[in-house]
């Protein structure tokens, strides 16, 4: 198929639906925006509604969060591929299930549209050795080549990376850029000549940063003491560090507008809240700069990374010793797809819009056209 021009991209999260239809010059030709909808009927529902609005589309793009060892590059979707993505659902319980059944109620409306699942691992799927390998027992060397660092977010760090370059007026393969996706979930990359070299989140979308809800990195032992004197079993364990804990857990709210207002108010659970998430952010940041020898520029996307210009203030400001700087009236304005830095930053900060359905198309169209 050589004529995939209008793109259906299938963007549903754990607590979003987000549906587009692309045109060529990826123009966004129709939209429609929901809650989660884990019912099939209202998955269909929802699709029906964007699809008897108009254009049709030409094939689907379908975001998935895990991939896992086996889906490390775009992918025609059939019977076989949904199985194999339904193994994949304890990796990424709130997002691959998801996924799969928008597949399938999409399939039902359009039996002969081609549906394409992209992988927000694949663009990790290059990690090296060293930054993939988890220094696990040799007992279980068996599981060693699953049990790794996937990374995630995949989708939005390519993006966010090849616009960076755009803006700077450089080509990808000459940069070295952390990819900030700040969100609900968030994750950085270290994005080394255009391929990902290093990444927060590790076999599942819990390690790393601080979330809206998501722990990110604690201390196993600090589990294994939780399971046995709190009595948590697996189920339970999963269900608090997803969905209790992050600055859900530290503020009372995941909100980060929210807790940055509390904090300018001096109110003591949002200003240790907002602390804890920058501490991190700062300190994976250099991380990520380590792991490419030096840095060229921050790029901040994501719902908090275009909205939240005391984080990107403060995150910039722990940067700066690696030559990061920001310019405080163009951040405070935070228009998307900007440079942030004022001219000669030795380190740029760069604002870029989220467009991980860009990102879907373009991966959609090239594999139908291969």
């Amino acid at each position: 198929m050589t004529g995939a021009a209008r793109i259906l991209t299938v963007n549903a999260g754990s607590t979003s639906l987000k549906l587009r239809v692309l045109g060529p010059d990826d123009e966004v030709l129709a939209r429609r925006d929901g809650g989660p909808t884990e019912d099939p009927e209202g998955l269909r529902a929802a699709l029906r509604e964007l699809l008897d609005a108009g254009p049709e589309p030409d094939a689907a793009a379908h975001r998935v969060v895990h991939g896992g060892a086996a889906f490390d590059r775009p992918t025609v979707v059939d019977a076989g591929i949904e199985a194999g993505l339904e193994r994949l659902a304890d990796l990424a319980p709130l997002h691959n299930p998801q996924a799969v059944r928008a597949m399938r109620a999409l399939a039902a409306l359009r039996p002969d549209l081609p549906n394409v699942a992209c992988f927000d691992t694949a663009f990790h799927a290059g990690l090296p050795p060293a930054a993939r390998t988890y220094a696990l027992p040799a007992a279980w060397a068996a599981g060693r080549e699953r049990l790794r660092r996937y990374g995630f977010h995949g989708l939005s760090h390519a993006y966010a990376s090849r616009r960076a370059a755009e803006l700077l007026g450089a080509r990808a393969e000459d940069l070295r850029l952390v990819t900030a996706h700040l969100g609900g979930g968030a994750s950085l990359a270290a994005v080394a000549g255009g391929r990902s070299v290093d990444t927060t989140m590790g076999f599942t979308p819990l390690e790393g940063l601080v979330m809206a809800t998501r722990a990110g990195s604690v201390d196993p032992g600090l589990l294994l003491w939780a399971q046995r004197h709190l009595a948590l079993g697996p189920d339970e364990m999963e269900r608090a560090l997803d969905r209790e804990a992050g600055l859900l857990g530290l503020a009372g709210t995941a909100d980060m507008e929210e807790i940055v207002a509390g904090a300018a108010r001096g109110e003591d659970r949002p200003s240790l809240a907002l602390d804890v998430y920058i501490h991190r952010l700062t300190a994976a940041i250099a991380a990520m700069a380590a792991a490419m020898g030096g840095l060229d520029a921050i790029v901040f996307t994501g719902g908090v990374g275009e909205n939240a210009p005391a984080v990107r203030a403060r995150a910039c400001t722990g940067a700066a010793f690696l030559g990061v700087a920001l310019d405080p009236a163009r951040n405070e304005r935070g228009e998307p797809d900007t440079i942030l830095s004022p001219p000669g930053a030795a380190a740029a900060a760069v604002l870029v819009a989220a467009r991980e359905d860009i990102e879907m198309a373009r991966q959609t169209r090239r594999l139908l056209a291969s």
